[in-house]
């Protein structure tokens, strides 16, 4: 895959053609989004709880096992048996939401808990894949 390293606005501003002179990276899209390969699974977000970081219902979450969790990271977790992606408050021992009307849940020692990994990109899908479609 070629890459065209452009900044584009949003706006229309009568520019001529952004490909008409370009330089390619040496890259596909393996190589710039994923550090970790044999240690990296893909996931899709649900819900609107991660909104405040920019992970929206239908995201794409590129999820890497080898990274090392610190505070505040976001994670995938099996908490409890259901799978969550969150933002790990690690002082507290808590789970929280990027959305204000969710409160943040408590991570017990009672509780079954596992961390599976640290978000490192997320992917939105601007038009639907049908390869990511859940029938």
């Amino acid at each position: 895959m070629n890459i065209i390293p452009i900044l584009a606005s949003a706006g229309i501003t009568g520019f001529e053609s952004p490909a008409a002179e370009y330089s390619q990276l040496g890259c596909n899209l393996d190589e710039l989004l994923i550090e970790h390969p044999s240690a990296t699974f893909i996931g899709k977000a649900c819900g609107d709880s991660m909104q405040g970081v920019g992970i929206f219902d239908g995201d794409l979450l590129i999820v890497d096992r080898h990274v090392t969790p610190t505070h505040q990271d976001v994670i995938v977790a099996n908490f409890n048996g259901e799978f969550v992606c969150k933002l790990l408050d690690i002082k507290r021992r808590l789970l929280l939401s990027a959305n204000e009307k969710i409160q943040p849940v408590v991570i017990n020692d009672f509780d079954t808990f596992s961390i599976e990994g640290v978000v490192i990109r997320s992917i939105r899908c601007h038009r639907p894949s049908p390869l990511l479609s859940n029938k």
